[in-house]
């Protein structure tokens, strides 16, 4: 059976960057955040998701993603009804993928809010990549042309890494890439006997 690693970390963690490393090395990646946007474009999911929200989401017949993480940021009811709807939706499309990847020893299924969406329980092991919350701040501000508040507001609503950390079985410190990965080529050997 396909063993699930799970790999997540906090806000400009570089978990992505982690993630396509990963990848490049022959391992097959899903990435939750890229199918949770595939998914936001279809038509029933639309409906769904503006019926939550008083003010019009809808941006030439697609969601308005920037709107959004702007309304439910800081509106955590908002997020948790975003959330049951997306959710279940990339749950169910994980499962045709692992299906169709179902011939790896393992697969890793990165996801920014594994352990707040409880998804880590269904891990066989869990890399978390961290980093300082300065650096982070300033990866996220420089990325996505947002405030310092902005940053901090997104980070509410995570885990810190210390309460990760206590549930994972990798820890991935990301400030220097170069030792990033040197850190994951050992974590993936050791993936590799399982």
């Amino acid at each position: 059976m396909t063993k699930i690693i799970g790999l997540t970390g906090g806000i400009g963690s570089g978990k992505s960057t982690i993630a396509a490393y990963i990848a490049a090395q022959g391992i097959p990646v899903y990435i939750a955040d890229d199918e949770a946007k595939k998914i936001m474009e279809l038509p029933e999911i639309i409906h769904k998701v503006q019926e939550i929200f008083e003010v019009n989401v809808i941006e030439n017949g697609k969601l308005n993603r920037k709107k959004i993480a702007d309304l439910v940021f800081s509106a955590p009811n908002l997020l948790k009804k975003l959330n049951e709807i997306i959710h279940p939706a990339v749950n169910e499309n994980f499962g045709i993928w692992l299906k169709n990847n179902e011939k790896h020893r393992y697969i890793v299924k990165e996801v920014a809010i594994l352990f707040e969406s409880g998804g880590y329980k269904k891990c066989d092991k869990i890399i978390l990549v961290t980093a300082p919350e300065v650096v982070r701040i300033e990866r996220v501000m420089s990325r996505d042309g947002v405030t310092k508040e902005q940053v901090l507001d997104r980070m509410k609503n995570q885990w810190k890494d210390e309460d990760k950390a206590v549930l994972s079985d990798y820890i991935v410190v990301n400030t220097d890439l170069a030792t990033a990965k040197k850190d994951v080529d050992k974590i993936l050997k050791e993936l590799n006997k399982i």
